[in-house]
């Protein structure tokens, strides 16, 4: 992604990132499910918060 922060009109710095946007090269498709590196939560008792 180009580098916008210097730019304070927002719409110029929109238009810049829409094209770097389509100049990128497509992501790969996934290998594994989505969120399997997030942190896996016990199951608590009632009444006690999870984070």
């Amino acid at each position: 992604m180009a580098d916008t922060t210097k730019i304070e009109d927002k719409l110029e710095r929109k238009k810049l990132k829409r094209t770097a946007r389509k100049k990128a090269a497509p992501k790969a498709k996934r290998t594994g499910p989505r969120g399997e590196n997030k942190k896996k939560l016990k199951k608590l008792a009632r009444g006690i918060s999870k984070r």
